[in-house]
């Protein structure tokens, strides 16, 4: 069994557990209100826009190919897998001015689309599944992304597990407080895993 297949089983089976254990619904962790940590480099499958100013024929949007480079116009190609968006635009900005295309280029990359990057919806809801995280992207905006929730769903108990470093750490999503407005949204990152336990009756 591969790593995050491993990871995914002793995931569940502690998300469960914890499901289980919760006698109702606790509110989201401090450290999880703030937005979580700079995302890492590009990756293949991600699609993002690039845009120059004044330069409308050169603001277009790319997607990264399987070997990791994208096919810039007056450049060819551009190994941009690992990159950042900010280093993307860096190195289309000196191409550029390099070969004197352009004297004082300003460009600027948005991603659009993570697929590189991408999270696991498991449990009660309609279409369990891996998503593409997309810039930005809240626990509420996730569940939407997997159908919502069934009749079932033990909304509060929402666990999200996230791996940092060595550790993996696991925090409450009290998803119907936070659809009501009483509790923060979440922003997700790539590799996640939120679960929604069916209630218990």
């Amino acid at each position: 069994m591969a790593w995050p297949a491993r990871l995914l089983l002793s995931s569940l089976v502690a998300i469960l557990s914890v499901g289980a254990s919760c006698g109702g619904a606790q509110s989201v962790p401090p450290e999880m209100r703030s937005a979580p940590e700079s995302r890492p480099g590009l990756g293949p499958g991600d699609l993002f826009e690039v845009r120059v100013y004044g330069e409308e024929e050169l603001t277009a949007q790319y997607r990264i190919e399987a070997d990791g480079s994208i096919d810039f116009p007056f450049l060819g190609r551009l190994e941009v897998a690992g990159s950042t968006p900010r280093e993307v635009a860096d190195v289309i900005a000196a191409g550029l001015r390099e070969r004197q295309i352009l004297r004082e280029p300003q460009v600027t990359v948005f991603v659009a689309e993570s697929n590189s990057l991408r999270i696991t919806v498991m449990g009660a809801v309609a279409r369990p599944g891996t998503f593409p995280v997309v810039p930005g992207m809240t626990a509420v905006q996730a569940v939407s992304m997997a159908g919502g929730f069934t009749a079932l769903a033990s909304q509060n108990d929402t666990v999200l597990t996230r791996r940092e470093g060595e550790q993996v750490r696991r925090y409450p999503v009290p998803m119907r407080r936070i659809s009501d407005g009483r509790e923060p949204d979440v922003e997700v990152r790539g590799g996640d895993i939120i679960f929604v336990p069916e209630r218990t009756f």
